[in-house]
């Protein structure tokens, strides 16, 4: 368990520093004796971390030569796209994306769930709700967004689509970071109440359409407070 423990941390050091640019896109990564030493690792960890990221897309292994660090426009898994954006100088486009493609898959969940939510499910999106008016009108921002993503965490789960649940896993840390941002702004919780209100009855109504509208006018209300309130 403790060699685990330590290759992830590797593998988090080792994508710090590429996204950081101290390890360089289209250079050889260092040799993997120069690595365990400057990590205070085994060989071993270093070599089960450049598996991980290789698995990302994040490093290219090169027959006969040292692994390359392939330029983040050609990773492939979610995780590394997504501590990439988070630490982008483009800070703008990183939340504009993460929006845009919060309206493709939400909305799609929203459809489904329509269908398939049950009455518990419904209750507990109604408590969420309760919460989060309740955070709001004593300015806890925390508690607001907690239960704001536990609102919609409920709905993917109502989806009961298993491959939808775990693609939206990794975003959980980018999407808690800008939630906590948007959120700070009293406007946008009132925005976001009346918008999260809206979504829930439309699942109370089981029609489908209903159900993506309501989770787009909520999208692209997000999109327009962020643009507005925090990005200016």
């Amino acid at each position: 368990m403790a060699r685990i423990s330590r290759t992830q941390q590797t593998f988090d050091r080792l994508l710090d520093a590429i996204i950081a640019g101290d390890l360089v896109a289209g250079e050889p990564l260092p040799p993997e004796g120069d690595l365990a030493a400057q990590y205070d690792v085994s060989r071993l960890t270093v070599r089960e971390a450049v598996k991980l990221l290789q698995a990302q897309g994040v490093i290219v292994p090169v027959p006969g030569s040292r692994h390359r660090i392939a330029p983040n426009e050609e990773w492939t898994g979610l995780e590394a796209v997504v501590r990439g954006a988070r630490r982008s100088r483009n800070r703008e486009r990183a939340a504009l994306e993460l929006l845009e493609m919060r309206m493709m898959i939400e909305t799609g969940a929203a459809e489904l769930a329509a269908t398939r939510r049950t009455d518990a499910d419904l209750a507990e999106l109604g408590r969420l709700l309760g919460v989060m008016r309740d955070a709001h009108a004593e300015s806890d921002v925390a508690r607001f967004v907690e239960a704001d993503l536990a609102f919609h965490d409920v709905i993917f789960r109502a989806a009961d689509n298993r491959i939808l649940l775990a693609s939206m896993r990794p975003l959980t840390t980018m999407l808690q970071e800008t939630r906590t941002e948007t959120s700070a702004v009293p406007s946008i919780r009132e925005h976001a109440l009346a918008e999260h209100a809206a979504i829930l009855e439309a699942l109370r109504g089981g029609t489908t359409a209903a159900a993506r509208q309501a989770m787009r006018s909520h999208m692209r209300q997000t999109r327009d407070d962020l643009q507005h309130y925090v990005l200016g």
